[in-house]
């Protein structure tokens, strides 16, 4: 199997107690049992990570965001709480404005179609609206920027609004989705390399990386974040036209998110391996956050 399509299918394979560590799992916990923190949830896929930055606190002190197979939980002074209804949270965004977006599948007792399709939260996931494509789509990549959203769940597709789409042509099936909060540029991982689109995803260029990533970020429009298939933590501040590698591997990286801080620095948060990591130096040395 190719090195990236098996790191794909490991997004989010991970096993997590809201009391502690992360544990691997040979099956997902169902979601009828899945609870609040204090009685010790069982978290058995994180599908992304990222911090609020925009209505929960601001750069570098948003509320960290995880999109599970349990739902939305949020992680903030090593505690996790969380948020809303059970829903298998498999794409998940955040707009420029701070809407969350994401797509995935209905929890039992939740009133949303199978699969959800674009579902919408404008109250920082405590409660979703299908915006489109229920029970139609769901968007294994998603990401949304200045422009509007892109996704993919065997076509990609593109939304100025969220509710009527475009089907686009894209040189290799999309593992991830990223967009630059500003300028709008996309970056697509996929077995053939990073793809880079500067118009909305209408055509797309390679663009040269050290190696093979699964998962890119912006932490800003010219910043990127990446992930490496051998677990080394990629950085690049020009936009991709240069990159720096972590000293070490960080681990089976399945989960990242990237932003600034508030003194311009650069943050990264990661799904490695059994922990959720934090690093503010590209990976050389990294925080456990549970």
């Amino acid at each position: 199997m190719n090195p990236l399509t098996r790191r794909t299918l490991l997004v989010g394979g991970l096993g997590l107690l809201c009391t502690g560590a992360l544990a691997a799992c040979s099956s997902p916990a169902p979601p009828a049992t899945a609870g609040a923190s204090s009685a010790g949830t069982a978290i058995t896929h994180v599908h992304a990570i990222t911090r609020d930055t925009v209505t929960g606190g601001g750069a570098g002190a948003g509320t960290i965001l995880m999109a599970t197979h349990e739902g939305l939980f949020r992680l903030q002074d090593r505690e996790l709480t969380q948020a809303g209804p059970v829903v298998d949270l498999m794409g998940f965004t955040v707009t420029p404005e701070g809407r969350y977006l994401a797509s995935g599948h209905p929890g039992t007792g939740t009133a949303l179609p199978e699969p959800v399709g674009l579902i919408e939260s404008t109250d920082q996931g405590e409660t979703w609206e299908v915006l489109s494509r229920g029970g139609e789509s769901d968007f294994h990549a998603l990401a949304a920027g200045p422009n509007g959203v892109l996704g993919f769940d065997g076509q990609l597709r593109a939304s100025s609004d969220g509710r009527t789409w475009n089907t686009l042509e894209i040189p290799s099936p999309p593992a991830w989705l990223a967009i630059a909060p500003g300028t709008g540029t996309v970056l697509a991982t996929t077995e053939d390399g990073v793809m880079r689109s500067d118009d909305d995803g209408a055509t797309w260029d390679a663009l040269e990386t050290p190696q093979l990533m699964s998962l890119v970020a912006w932490a800003d429009d010219t910043t990127i974040v990446g992930a490496g298939i051998d677990g080394h933590l990629l950085t690049s501040r020009d936009a991709g036209r240069s990159w720096t590698s972590s000293d070490q591997p960080v681990g089976e990286i399945t989960a990242l998110g990237a932003s600034t801080t508030t003194d311009g620095g650069i943050e990264a948060l990661v799904v490695a391996d059994t922990t959720v990591l934090r690093t503010t130096d590209g990976g050389n040395t990294t925080e456990p956050l549970m």
